[in-house]
């Protein structure tokens, strides 16, 4: 059998770094994430905007299905890379179950006095 100059695998990467990495990484994809929603709105506003301009200056209507279509449609498709961006707990908030519940303790608190 031949000697060769391989070493064994040392681990120097301790489970605290290999957390801190994967978490960076998490984080680091949330931005992305987040960069790639404000860019989609950019965008949405823009040829939205232009859209409308080159309709209501060529002498169509403003107010009509036909106009506001676009708008509309991409607006929903908007509103779910919001909510797969954000998440819907950005609406209520993560204490907001808690906050509830106190106020309509407190309601009833002050019912009984």
């Amino acid at each position: 059998m031949r000697n060769t100059d391989i070493q064994p695998y040392e681990d120097n990467f301790s489970r605290k770094e290999f957390l801190k990495e994967e978490a960076y990484q998490r984080a680091k994809e949330k931005v992305k994430k987040i960069v790639g929603f404000y860019w989609h709105l950019a965008v949405y506003i823009v040829i939205n905007v232009l859209i409308i301009l080159v309709i209501v200056l060529n002498g169509g209507p403003l107010w009509h299905f036909g106009t506001l279509s676009t708008p509309l449609f991409w607006g929903v498709g908007l509103l779910f890379h919001f909510l797969g961006v954000f998440g819907p707990r950005v609406f209520f908030g993560k204490d907001w179950e808690q906050r509830k519940i106190k106020e309509f303790m407190d309601k009833e608190e002050s019912m009984w006095e």
